[in-house]
């Protein structure tokens, strides 16, 4: 129950709140009829003497009878005043505000009510009536009579009539108005703004405002329209059904009417001459309305043909014509629609876009414009370019389609060309270009360096892989599927465009090999298509026009069918005879023969009559017959040696029965005669002459329009964003460069290093050049490559200015940042990096890293960075930069006390120079080939000037700390890079003012420190006979810096042998440490050291192999053949030399195969040489390498030394017994070793004994050939078996014998007698004794050894005779 008694009253409230509502809306109502009633009683003369006349009598007594009607019954209404008809209290006001009698206060009091009455909403869209109302009211308030009015207070009712009809317009029921009221409402409220022009400005203010608003509200209902099919029709009627809600027809006309807004124009009168000039303010206004139209209505636009049309048609048409002569307010204003066009509708106007920008922006940003002009146009090109996908969808569509202009390049130059600085401070043109420049930098940088696109970077550049049809397009769509592919065509068709322009430059100087160069460049197909040669004749700029007419006018039948192509790529419908001509005639110069002319003429002719759209010719015939007649009109009209012109009458007469034996309209042949009598058709050439947006070229444009691609819309690609950038680079690197030159204003610097950032991250895909150029361009501005300066200068200079140390952080982050992708730039690098060095302001610890810790140097991994290049990195990098360089920055280092060297170190540090060379891992091998180039080459002196020798030393030695820095950051590819250096070094060694010091002396250093830490990494697989090669080449250059340098290199030696000896794996090291060994270890301060490593070497036999079993002897020979060495290291060096024999045992028994022996014969070089080490790797020719090694140190100068030698000698010969076991190897050891030994010891005793006062010499030298017969005759026995089963033993023998005869009978003059023959006779009794012991010397047998040795002992020592052969000679038998 308590339920239902609130309900019944809730429901009692609400009837009683609504009656209040209807009982206040009442009121308003009679208090409104009052007050008008009362206004209009009060007669315009009332005053206190006149009482004798009737209000009532002042005006129609019909409209006082229908207001006290209305009143009568406003408080008995019989039903809610929403469901009232409200023409019951509104047409009372309404008849008020159209009689001719009402006085102008009271049309203000009545418009006033309606206002109220509107705002109120007493009706809305469902009430009964409302549609004929709200249209009455339109009718009645547009035809508001103010005849009768007071001009002082007509302002007044004017205010309140915008007032009503905004009031109507924003009612619930203002969408039952019909087209024709709202246009009507519209173009009442423009007669206000017009008539307010000579009033007061709140009217006007007030009166404009009111039209925006309406403007607003009308097109902000657009994209709830529907399209109506009528709109799909050419023809500009439509139906009129004018009964119908108001939508699209009023949106046409109303925007038909703010475009005729602008061809408004004033009278001016000037010296008595009559003139007719754009009026700028009903432009300005109107481009405002347009705006607001646009940026409301959106792309909805676009779903309405007929608006659609009339913007790509009549609007832009106004926009173009007057953008290029106007003032810098309606310019701005054209720019600002155009762009608001290109947002919604971007994709219908593709020509008219080419269009604006060719005539309009780029022709007013010309020199010839006033300087306000310009700015505004550069203005306009930004605002397009600030658009987030303006620059690569312009780029796509216009620089990559051979038929339209270079768009994005001439935008880029032009704004290249407007920031470009001319002396002096910058002025505001230059800065507001260069921003511009800016963007378009960041915004290809910004999507270039995306670090999660995917899509590839190569190839650059691109060429024509085979024949495509250059003028035919695709779309998009057709490659969806495959964004690649879409992308591969788009880059392509920009090659072939570039192509098609260089073949423009050839057919203008040789007509026959511009068309041959389209064939090699594959734009032309085989058999040729004559369609190629009509649309490079029709769109390639610049062509020679004589040419064309030239080709285009030939009789061969391929020049006839190029004829028909290229006049079938014109569009003639909608145009007049006389334009249509002369869109024809301006692609060409018509040639003078009069052959030639007709056959132009006939396909002219032909492709006019089947376009035209009205019936007016009969033939084509007919067509060429006018055209003839009108070429000899202009002739007429236009040629000063004409005296006599051609009047109207003779042209007409002239021109009789031409039409099938029919006349032509006289109106048509009027209209032709006057506008080639008012404006000639240009029959020639004229270069120089600017093309203007004529009407004929207009309609050209429109009817192409309707035929080509819709404009592309488009994501970027890194590959189309680098070659676009392409197109700019060379003029936006000058351009940057000299703005960072010409500038001194903080904020406008920072500007060109965000620039020169953004143009680093963009050159790194594939445009080393431009980051190159780039470099070389900023590294002058550090103040260190001036040649002309002193230090002291150049120290001055870099330390009292930012900008040098500007320059000099940007050029040095880039260089670490995009390493990558420099080549050449390198050498500036570098070159500003001496310099700093000679300057004293690097630090000391600039590769300290890879000094210190070879084990952190990195190796080849996958770098997040390896292209710098994602947009948060690069912008970190960036804001630490400008933090560091800022003013702040300095002021802090001011107030911190730091002096100008300190502050200059800080900025040194900031460079972070170091990390370029020991983060080399992840270069490119080109760029780590120019960086080792140009530090070599610098460091040989090429481009440096030193001022003293110390100065020389420290820049040659700090160059080649770089190059070891780099030698161990890429050890993973040691053997890929650095033979290439190597040649380098060889190179540097042919300049013709080489000086091997210090350059060969500071190199080998660097070479051996950098072989250590390669060894210490344990990276020496491949760099090992590299790295030795240049050592070797170093030496070789000058074998000085062995003696200058002798500790280091022992040291480094010793530290190979001793330390990493099982990591030298090639004969080509191994020779190399082992000569630096010998060689550096034979001054006395180094000896100990040297020869103590040789023996640690030695003495551990693992680490003796058969690559450095030879150089380990010719080191341990140059080591004991020192003549300061000491006795008891060269006993110990032979010993161990003896002891080697057991490893070439060892090695004899692993296995070895004599590589003669192989059944194939290797003919290549490399296989050759591979054999030949194996030879030399044989441990018999090893052997008689240790064998002559002995034998040549049996002859040194100390007896003591010369007696091991021999002892060792024997030694080694008895440990390799098993290497000798053949009697061919056993009796070349002897003759190559043994004999030559007693052979060169007798040579020398004799040598001695014929010298003065040499008689010690001489004994000390008997004293050695005595050992040395005792060894021969000892080695001999142990191997008489084998030797006596050579089938060469008796030529052996005897050999034998006379070397014992030899010393038998040796003579040493003043020296006395030898003691030598004391030894002789007890070692052939030995020998002979021991021979027929074992049955080789007997007296049996039929060989002659036995009597040939008794000869033989008989004349050596006859003693022996008798003794040793008791048995006597076999013949005495």
């Amino acid at each position: 129950m308590a339920d239902n008694n609130n309900g019944e009253e809730e429901d009692e409230n609400n009837k009683i709140k609504s009656n209040r509502k209807e009982l206040g809306l009442s009121c308003m109502l009679n208090t409104e009829v009052g007050a008008l009633l009362a206004v209009i009683r009060r007669s315009p003369e009332s005053n206190y003497h006149h009482h004798h006349h009737h209000p009532d009598d002042a005006c129609d007594p019909t409209i006082i009878q229908s207001l006290k009607s209305l009143r009568a019954l406003l408080f008995n209404p019989n039903q809610p005043w929403r469901s009232v008809d409200p023409s019951l209290y509104l047409s009372p006001f309404l008849d008020v505000i159209q009689s001719d009698d009402i006085p102008s206060v009271a049309t203000a009091v009545t418009l006033q009510s309606i206002l109220k009455i509107l705002r109120l909403g007493i009706f809305d869209a469902k009430t009964p009536g409302a549609k004929d109302v709200i249209n009455s009211a339109v009718t009645a308030i547009t035809g508001c009579r103010l005849e009768k009015t007071n001009p002082i207070t007509e302002d007044a009712v004017m205010m309140r009539i915008l007032q009503v009809l905004t009031a109507i317009m924003r009612h619930e029921a203002s969408i039952l108005l019909t087209d024709n009221s709202v246009c009507t409402v519209v173009n009442t409220c423009f007669q206000v703004v017009q008539q307010s022009a000579g009033r007061g400005d709140l009217l006007q203010r007030n009166a404009r405002h009111t039209m925006h608003e309406l403007i607003q509200m009308i097109y902000s209902r657009l994209p709830d329209i529907e399209v109506k099919d009528w709109e799909n029709s050419e023809s500009d009627t439509e139906d009129n059904n004018l009964d119908s809600r108001y939508g699209i027809r009023s949106a046409v006309d109303i925007f038909h009417f703010l475009c005729s807004l602008l061809n408004v124009v004033d009278i001016m009168e000037t010296d008595g001459l009559t003139f007719q000039i754009a009026d700028e303010n009903t432009q300005v206004f109107a481009l405002y309305l347009i705006n607001s139209a646009i940026e409301l209505s959106g792309d909805s636009i676009g779903k309405h043909p007929k608006l659609l049309r009339m913007i790509q048609d009549d609007l832009f048409h106004h926009l173009i014509h007057y953008g290029a002569s106007s003032s810098p307010l309606v310019l701005s204003m054209i720019s600002s629609t155009v762009l608001n066009i290109y947002h919604f509708l971007r994709g219908s106007i593709r020509l008219q876009l080419e269009s604006f920008f060719s005539f309009v922006l780029f022709r007013v940003a010309g020199p010839a414009s006033p300087l306000q002009l310009q700015e505004v146009a550069v203005e306009g090109v930004i605002s397009f370019c600030r658009q987030p996908s303006f620059i690569i969808e312009v780029y796509v569509n216009y620089d990559c389609d051979p038929t339209f202009r270079n768009v994005f390049e001439e935008m880029g130059k032009l704004l290249c060309k407007y920031a470009f600085p001319t002396g002096g401070l910058l002025t505001s043109i230059q800065v507001q270009a260069f921003e511009g420049l800016s963007v378009i930098f960041h915004y290809i940088a910004d999507n270039i360096d995306k670090e999660d696109d995917p899509s590839p970077s190569g190839p650059y550049p691109v060429e024509i892989s085979g024949y495509r049809p250059f003028w035919e397009e695709k779309t998009k769509k057709d490659n969806d599927a495959n964004n690649d592919n879409w992308v591969d065509y788009v880059r392509v068709r920009k090659v072939q465009k570039r192509k098609i322009l260089i073949a423009g430059s050839h057919f203008n100087r040789d007509d026959k090999k511009g068309l041959e160069y389209l064939k090699y460049s594959q734009l032309i197909s085989d058999p040729p298509d004559p369609k190629a040669y009509a649309v490079f004749f029709r769109y390639t700029p610049k062509l020679d026009k004589t040419m064309i007419g030239d080709y285009l006018g030939d009789p061969e039948e391929f020049h006839m069918r190029v004829l028909k192509e290229f006049t079938d790529t014109f569009e003639f419908s909608g145009m007049v005879l006389d334009t249509g001509l002369r869109t024809y005639l301006e692609t060409f110069r018509l040639p003078g023969e009069s052959q030639k002319i007709q056959r132009i003429l006939e396909a002219f002719s032909e492709r006019f009559y089947d376009q035209q759209s009205s019936e007016i010719f009969a033939s084509k015939d007919s067509v060429m017959i006018l055209c003839y007649s009108i070429i000899m009109l202009n002739t007429d009209q236009h040629n000063p040696q004409v005296k006599k012109k051609m009047t109207e009458e003779d042209f007409i007469r002239n021109n009789r029965s031409i039409n099938g034996g029919s006349d032509l309209p006289r109106e048509y042949l009027s209209e032709l005669f006057h506008s080639i009598s008012g404006n000639a058709i240009s029959l020639s050439d004229q270069p120089g002459k600017i093309i203007e947006m004529s009407p004929n070229r207009w309609i050209q444009l429109i009817n192409r329009a309707k035929i080509i691609q819709p404009f592309i819309m488009c994501d970027f690609d890194r590959r189309l964003g680098r070659d676009m950038f392409a197109c700019i680079a060379g003029p936006a690197v000058a351009t940057v460069a000299a703005v960072f030159e010409q500038s001194d204003d903080e904020e406008m610097l920072h500007e060109c290093i965000e620039a020169l950032f953004s143009i680093a991250r963009i050159a790194q895909y594939g445009l080393e050049d431009i980051l190159d150029e780039l470099l070389c361009s900023f590294c002058k501005f550090t103040t260190l490559l001036n040649p002309y300066a002193s230090a002291d200068e150049t120290l001055y200079a870099f330390s009292h200015d930012m900008k040098p140390k500007m320059a000099i952080l940007a050029v040095f982050t880039i260089a670490n940042t995009f390493k990558d992708s420099i080549r050449g730039g390198w050498r500036t690098i570098i070159e500003c990096l001496l310099k700093l060095k000679r300057l004293k302001l690097l630090p000391q610890s600039i590769i300290v890293e890879t000094e210190n810790s070879p084990s952190d140097t990195p190796v080849e991994k996958p770098s997040q960075d390896s292209k710098f290049g994602n947009k948060r990195h690069s912008s970190g990098i960036m804001a630490r930069f400008l933090n560091f360089m800022s003013m702040e920055s300095v002021e802090e280092a001011l107030n911190l006390g730091m002096g100008e060297f300190e502050q200059n170190m800080t900025v040194i540090q900031q460079c972070r120079i170091g990390s370029i060379f020991t983060t080399s891992s992840t270069l490119p091998e080109d760029s780590l080939l120019n960086l080792g180039r140009c530090i070599i080459f610098a460091a040989a002196g090429k481009g440096q000037k030193f001022s003293t020798p110390v100065e020389e030393e420290e820049t040659v030695g700090f160059c080649w700390e770089l190059i070891g820095s780099i030698a161990v950051a890429n050890t993973h590819r040691f053997s890929s890079f650095w033979p290439y250096y190597n040649d380098y070094l060889l190179e540097v060694a042919q300049f013709p003012l080489f000086s091997p010091i210090p350059f060969a002396e500071k190199a080998i250093v660097s070479l051996m420190k950098t072989c250590l830490k390669i060894l210490a990494l344990d990276k020496m697989e491949g760099a090992e006979e590299l790295i030795f090669k240049s050592i070797n080449l170093m030496w070789r250059m000058e074998k000085e810096i062995l003696e200058t340098c002798c500790e280091f290199l022992l040291q480094s030696a010793s530290t190979i042998v001793t330390e990493h000896p099982q990591k030298l794996q090639t004969q080509l090291g191994w020779m190399s440490v082992l000569h630096l060994l010998s060689a550096t270890g034979r001054h006395p301060e180094t000896y100990d050291q040297g020869v103590e490593a040789l023996i640690t070497l030695m003495s551990d036999k693992t680490h003796i192999t058969k690559t450095n079993y030879s150089h380990c002897i010719d080191c341990a020979f140059a080591f004991v053949a020192l003549r300061n060495s000491r006795v008891e290291k060269n006993i110990k060096i032979m010993d161990l030399l003896a002891e080697s024999a057991s490893l070439l045992v060892e090695w004899y028994r692993t296995g070895y195969s004599d590589p003669g022996s192989c059944s194939s014969v290797a003919s290549n070089a490399s296989l050759s040489s591979s054999v030949e080490d194996t030879r030399n790797q044989n441990p018999i020719s090893l052997f008689q390498r240790l064998g002559e090694s002995l034998k040549k140190t049996s002859l040194a100068r100390r007896e003591e030394v010369r007696n091991h030698a021999v002892i060792s000698l024997q030694r080694s010969f008895l440990l390799a017994e098993e290497l000798l076991f053949t009697p061919t190897n056993c009796i070349n050891s002897f003759y190559n070793i043994i004999f030559a030994m007693v052979d060169d010891l007798h040579e020398k005793m004799l040598q001695y004994s014929r010298r003065e006062n040499a008689e010690r010499e001489t004994r000390s030298m008997e004293g050695t050939l005595k050992v040395s017969m005792e060894v021969l005759t000892e080695v001999y026995l142990h191997f008489l078996r084998p030797i006596s089963e050579s089938p060469n033993f008796r030529t052996f023998w005897l050999g034998l014998l006379r070397r014992m005869d030899t010393c038998m009978k040796a003579e040493l003059g003043v020296s006395g007698d030898s003691n030598v023959p004391e030894i002789v006779p007890n070692l052939l009794r030995r020998i002979v004794t021991s021979m027929k012991e074992k049955g080789i010397l007997s007296h049996a047998g039929e060989d002659d050894l036995w009597d040939t040795t008794f000869y033989q002992i008989q004349w050596i020592a006859p003693a022996l005779t008798d003794e040793l052969f008791s048995e006597g000679l076999k013949t005495f038998l």
